[in-house]
């Protein structure tokens, strides 16, 4: 068979990233995160070891530590993502990498688990599961305290775990969603403004920040389409999101306040320092009904940008395939 016209290989590579992210989008669903051999937990090992090694009280260290990993794993996926490979291999190549950098199901699990734990008087069980969503102080939290911690978390990490990989892909492909979530997960690790990382961690968390600017805007507009209350989810947003020190948190947390009807922010205990967060949203603190609503909200969301990923990959389609038939 004739190799194909440049045009109509790149129609062909973005149909099999779209079919692609939808398989894996499909199998986080069905299969959430493996419990063992998870690739980007063994990324964040091997970046651990490295942080350890060469760790320096400097951003330009720091900066470095974020350019050798992060850039390492993005340009291999980029190779990848490079090689001629037959349409149904790249299906499966992007399925499998979409599957292993999501984490939605997982995160909705969560939530559903803690709503349980609080439901049933079980604190002890509920503070063990906050360290799966957030890196606050499990001791320092109430039962209130907890629920609205899953809340915010739900919010923001809707937009770290499955819209940004999503929308990341669609526009870049293997080296999105491998880019994506390697500066997703240096921030975790090294992006708090603990004392330890507070010089080291500034270029992952600016980095983190920056690949967010879409994604979190992505995720704001799909709460208002999917989350029931369009004017308040909007009114809100305008209103309180620039008052979060994230500027992507910030839009996610407070679309999501708009949406529920409840009020977030307010003492935030770290492990390593107590911030007072602005007041997000004009409701009552949420309930576990609300915990729950909120899980809820956040599947539609990630739905919501498959959809709109996937949107951007027909458009692209649609123009190869009009520019290879002239």
């Amino acid at each position: 068979m004739p190799a194909l016209p440049r045009p109509e290989r790149r129609y062909s590579r973005a149909g099999a990233t779209a079919v692609g992210l939808v398989v894996g989008y499909l199998a986080d669903r069905g299969f959430a995160d493996p419990r063992r051999w998870h690739p980007v937990a063994g990324f964040g090992r091997a970046a651990g070891a490295l942080e350890s090694r060469y760790h320096r009280d400097s951003r330009w260290a720091g900066a470095g530590y974020v350019a050798v990993t992060a850039g390492t794993a993005t340009m291999l996926a980029v190779g990848v993502d490079r090689l001629r490979m037959g349409w149904m291999l790249r299906v499966a190549t992007t399925a499998v990498t979409t599957w292993a950098v999501l984490g939605g199901t997982s995160l909705c699990r969560v939530g559903e688990q803690m709503a349980d734990a609080l439901d049933s008087d079980d604190i002890a069980a509920a503070r063990a599961l906050v360290p799966s969503l957030c890196a606050r102080d499990p001791n320092s939290l109430d039962a209130d305290g907890i629920c609205r911690a899953a809340v915010e978390s739900i919010a923001e990490n809707t937009s770290d775990a499955t819209v940004g990989p999503l929308i990341w892909g669609g526009l870049a492909g293997l080296g999105g969603l491998v880019g994506y979530r390697a500066l997703n997960t240096l921030d975790a690790m090294v992006g708090y403004r603990s004392p330890r990382h507070l010089r080291f961690g500034w270029a992952a968390a600016r980095a983190d920040d920056a690949v967010n600017l879409l994604p979190a805007r992505v995720a704001g507009l799909a709460t208002v389409a999917v989350g029931g209350a369009p004017r308040e989810t909007i009114a809100i947003w305008r209103r309180d999101a620039a008052a979060h020190p994230s500027p992507n948190a910030g839009v996610v947390e407070s679309s999501f306040a708009g949406a529920l009807g409840v009020r977030l922010g307010g003492r935030t205990v770290y492990r390593y320092a107590v911030e007072e967060r602005p007041t997000l949203g004009d409701g009552l603190p949420p309930s576990t009904a609300d915990l729950r609503a909120a899980v809820d909200l956040s599947r539609r969301v990630q739905t919501a940008s498959l959809v709109t990923a996937t949107g951007v990959l027909a458009a692209r389609t649609w123009w190869l395939s009009r520019r290879s038939a002239r």
